[in-house]
């Protein structure tokens, strides 16, 4: 007499998977996986590409570039799929985060909805000044070093003459490089702005070809629930000109942190 028992084991428990069922199986676990990251780069961050030579040398056209959501908070302005029209989202932010002088980022302007890119210029209660050309922010002259100077070519054809600047905003880590076609365009002098409580002042690094929250026709005073995100990652860029004698002409660039 023993005391050993025998199981009988289920046929089913040591059958191996078909090859169609492993094949399904890999395909379901990264149509999952597809899932999860198309739900982190639609929801955290944001795919952009750049349409127009506003931000120019920073960003050019065609640039694609990744935003981070709840850099400044959330609103129903980050939310994308043209989301933020539904009617029972409201106005406001969660974990708003004021931004730094000197960030790039995407807003959605208050005026027309468009979608756009910007630096930040002005925080809440700064009072800022364009005068011949240079930028006064709280009655300071803010710095600038001309590095450069050349002929391009913009997209739509037109040839154009920028002096290249290095300029200085303050509390900003580091510098930023704008162009200027002239110091007496339409925007080089202006009123002096008063930006609001709750509220961004906005210019692009391509002083005369930006139309900002220095024009009638631009976004003015931008509240801080229309920030989608600031702009943290250029991905890639193609050469979107050709070689011309005497010419500048961007070159290839990738993975450039702004």
């Amino acid at each position: 007499m023993t005391n050993d028992t025998s199981i009988e084991t289920d046929a089913s428990e040591t059958e191996k998977p078909s090859i169609g069922q492993r094949i399904l199986a890999e395909v379901k676990f990264f149509a999952g996986l597809a899932v999860v990251m198309l739900a982190f780069l639609t929801f955290v961050w944001g795919h952009y590409k750049i349409p127009s030579e506003s931000m120019q040398p920073t960003l050019e056209v065609g640039d694609h570039l990744y935003v981070s959501k709840f850099a400044y908070g959330y609103s129903r302005h980050s939310a994308p799929f043209n989301l933020h029209k539904l009617p029972f989202l409201k106005d406001g932010k969660i974990f708003s985060k004021l931004p730094k002088r000197g960030d790039v980022a995407v807003f959605r302007n208050p005026k027309s909805g468009i979608v756009m890119i910007k630096r930040v210029v002005g925080l809440p209660g700064d009072t800022i000044r364009m005068h011949r050309g240079r930028l006064f922010i709280n009655d300071v002259l803010v710095p600038r070093e001309n590095i450069d100077n050349f002929l391009y070519r913009q997209h739509l054809g037109s040839v154009v003459g920028v002096d290249v600047f290095e300029e200085t905003l303050p509390d900003m880590d580091g510098t930023n490089i704008i162009y200027e076609q002239t110091d007496g365009g339409n925007l080089d002098t202006t009123e002096k702005f008063l930006v609001p409580q709750g509220h961004v002042f906005f210019m692009g690094d391509n002083r005369d070809n930006s139309t900002d929250s220095r024009a009638n026709l631009g976004p003015g005073y931008v509240p801080l629930d229309h920030l989608i995100g600031r702009a943290d990652l250029m991905m890639f860029s193609f050469k979107r000109c050709k070689d011309e004698e005497n010419m500048y002409c961007p070159p290839f660039r990738a993975m450039k942190k702004l």
